[in-house]
């Protein structure tokens, strides 16, 4: 087993803390598609006016029509026919107006969407291993699915909306003004009640909006570990806790959701029986209004028309609001992740190719020389050095919290072409050494030298192209079995793929799968065992053909005649490289040229397998038996 690379930290939510920010942020990405905003715009533009104007054709049709009609005969309908025609016609334009813009929104909607998921994958590649320490895939995965579809809705629902509510809004306001200005007051008046409503109402369900993501992305990270983790539920009958824990988090979003959509499903209710209230006040005033002769019927026929289009969009409004809110919350989220502080990487030495010549001079090349050199910058000019696979610890510390060190002033070094074996108990700070090699983390204290140059002025891309490894938990993914081995090296040949999988024992089984080596691998090569996994990933390293190889219990799920088949192969493998083996089977590490026994952090025994059965230690407890490993 090794050692858990980091803490473990529970994302907090939060209401958006700068809403401002957030949706100007929101804005930035729609800027690329300004031309067909442009466009959304105009289309939506007509299509609200369309409905404002065909309104104010009920004072005309009532005043010049249908009431100088009543109890006449022989009427000419012709007038009356025509103004009907144009009616639909404008109509018709709305209609097509409304098509447009609602078939562009899907568009640039989408495209939004894309540019945000690209953007949070791509900084997810150069984020550094304590962020995912800090947060669970659950809680990343969250991201992707409930934030960015609240934010899809908000792009391509609530935006065009609220834009064509507020552009209804102020037109039918206008032609309300030129109709009658007594019965506009009147609106005004309710108008004011019902947004008293709508904020006392909104701004209640806000936080519970907000504690309904918290509680999705709770839910969906345990929904997800659960299904990872399914071999062991089952193995220790944990089902019935399992469920019951489910339960708890399933309440725990009920509530959350019970609260927030309480507050959203009454709004709409609520502001329906206010605007029914309007309308009704509305009709009495005009009523007297129009007895008294201040007002004629086809006045009262338009603006009552108004009257239902202009609580139409307010309570339109209102019901975009919570769905603004949730979208806001969602987007911090994303931004959050997007501005993450990344890896930083302040190195300048770079990987290159090299061609060693005669006198020992070493000359870059272009083309892929099987030879690589450090290229070092140095006075405006570049220097080489050969990669030879010497690595050197001096004197350090290291914590992934600073006040709690793992590793405490360790010093020792890998000659090229030795073979390192750290021992010790779970916990000790072994796969930790090897997380510095490669600097998924820095250290805080004392240095780490690569062929007498520090890790830290070397850029990671090139100093983890000079490194192989084979972790214990192998990861595999959905490709063929041939494209998991390339992973290691991505201009591999077949040839170069089939060699590896050979060397690494791993041919023969891979032979024999269904369509052998273009076996599609699903859920993480669930098909395949444990040590068959581990051979592939054994592989891949070998493809990659590395400097420097790190073991970490790599042959830990592979029997023991398996594994001195693959012995054989690695010996081949290793020859010639600095190699790191973290092993608890202390029969893998007999032949090692040197053995660091480590417990809690320090170096307590180092020596050659031999040398340490002598001096009758750790170590020879542990091969013994005397002690066990834990």
């Amino acid at each position: 087993m090794t050692e858990m690379p980091g803490p473990q930290h529970n994302m907090k939510y939060a209401r958006p803390k700068n809403a401002k920010k957030t949706f100007l942020r929101i804005l930035s990405y729609l800027k690329k598609y300004k031309g067909r905003l442009i466009l959304v715009a105009v289309a939506m533009l007509l299509s609200t006016l369309s409905s404002v104007i065909g309104n104010y054709f009920m004072k005309p049709i009532l005043n010049r029509y249908i009431v100088p009609f009543i109890g006449q005969q022989n009427v000419d309908f012709s007038g009356f026919a025509g103004i009907i025609l144009l009616l639909a016609g404008i109509y018709a334009l709305g209609i097509v107006c409304t098509f447009l813009y609602s078939r562009l929104m899907v568009t640039i909607s989408t495209g939004v969407l894309r540019e945000v998921r690209v953007d949070m994958f791509t900084h997810m590649q150069d984020l550094p291993m304590q962020y995912y320490d800090a947060h669970t895939h659950g809680e990343l995965m969250s991201r992707y699915s409930n934030d960015t579809d609240a934010l899809r809705q908000m792009v391509s629902q609530s935006l065009p909306q609220l834009f064509s509510s507020v552009i209804s809004v102020v037109g039918v306001f206008t032609m309300m003004l030129v109709l009658s200005w007594q019965l506009t007051l009147l609106v005004l008046l309710m108008l004011g009640f019902m947004m008293f409503v709508v904020k006392k109402v909104a701004g209640g369900s806000a936080r519970y909006f907000i504690s309904q993501q918290k509680e999705l992305g709770t839910v969906n990270g345990y929904i997800e570990e659960l299904i990872e983790g399914q071999k062991v539920v089952k193995v220790f009958c944990h089902e019935p806790q399992a469920k019951e824990d489910f339960r708890t988090r399933a309440d725990d979003l009920r509530v959350a959701a019970k609260n927030a959509n309480t507050y959203a499903n009454i709004l709409f209710p609520i502001m329906g029986n206010l605007s029914h209230v309007h309308y009704a006040l509305t009709a009495v005033v005009g009523a007297v209004l129009t007895i008294t002769g201040t007002l004629d019927i086809g006045t009262i026929g338009s603006f009552l028309l108004y009257t239902r289009s202009f609580s139409q969009p307010i309570t339109q409004i209102s019901q975009q609001f919570n769905a603004v809110l949730t979208a806001l919350a969602g987007a911090e989220r994303i931004f959050d992740l997007i501005d993450a502080a990344p890896e930083k990487d302040e190195g300048d030495i770079t990987l290159v190719n090299a061609v060693l010549q005669e006198d020992g001079s070493i000359t870059e090349s272009k083309e892929r020389t099987e030879h690589w050199a450090w290229k070092i910058p140095m006075d405006g000019e570049f220097t080489y050095i050969e990669l030879r696979g010497d690595v050197r610890f001096e004197h350090v510390t290291f914590g992934y919290e600073p006040d709690k060190p793992v590793l405490r002033d360790l010093t020792f070094y890998a000659k090229p072409g030795q073979k390192i074996a750290l021992v010790g108990s779970t916990g000790a700070g072994k796969t930790t050494i090897t997380n510095l090699v490669n600097r998924f983390y820095d250290v805080q204290d004392g240095r780490i030298l690569y062929d007498m140059i520090p890790v830290n002025r070397i850029k990671k891309a090139d100093l983890r192209r000079s490194l192989g490894m084979v972790l214990q938990d192998t990861h595999l993914f959905t490709e063929s079995v041939r494209e998991n081995i390339r992973y290691g090296k991505l201009d591999a040949s077949d040839t170069d793929v089939g060699a590896a999988a050979k060397l690494a024992n791993a041919d023969f089984f891979i032979r024999h799968l269904p369509q052998g080596y273009d076996t599609v691998l699903t859920a993480d090569g669930a098909n395949l065992s444990q040590g068959q996994r581990q051979l592939l990933a054994i592989a891949r390293a070998a493809v990659a053909d590395p400097p420097v190889l790190i073991l970490d219990e790599a042959t830990s799920s592979i029997d023991t005649r398996t594994e001195a088949h693959i012995e054989k192969g690695m010996d081949s493998l290793m020859q010639g490289r600095t190699v790191f083996v973290i092993a608890h089977r202390l029969s893998t590490v007999r032949n090692a040229d040197l053995i660091l026994v480590i417990e809690h952090g320090e170096i307590i025994e180092r020596g050659s397998h031999e040398e340490l059965l002598t001096q009758r230690g750790r170590y020879y407890q542990l091969y013994t038996g005397a002690f066990e490993l834990s």
